[in-house]
Formats: C-alpha cells, structure tokens, sequence
C-alpha cells in the first residue's frame, strides 16, 4: 500500500521570493516606473558637434 501525501502547508510571509509576492502581501510598495528618456538615441558622453563643418 503507498504512502499518503502530505498535505501541503501554506506558505509564510517570511517566503515570498520576489517583490511582485510582497507588494500582494502588502509588505513592499510598488517599485517606481522609470521615467522615459527624451532622446534616447543621443549618447551622452558625445560632445556636440560643430557648427563650423
């Protein structure tokens, strides 16, 4: 005769892996959206170019 599972437990607050879980659990505020870049295709260590050429 097999052994019978054992019931599952459920999960404490201590084993929340991300912070998606956290934020559910009401343990972590939301991380903040990044605000988009207004050129992003301009490298920033580039210095302008002249006006002479």
């Amino acid at each position: 005769m097999p052994a019978e599972p054992r019931p599952l437990e459920p999960r404490s607050k201590e084993g929340a892996a991300d912070v998606a879980s956290l934020v559910a659990l009401g343990l972590e505020e939301p991380p903040p959206i990044p605000t988009p870049s207004i050129q992003p295709f301009l490298a920033p260590d580039l210095p302008p170019p002249d006006e002479e050429d």
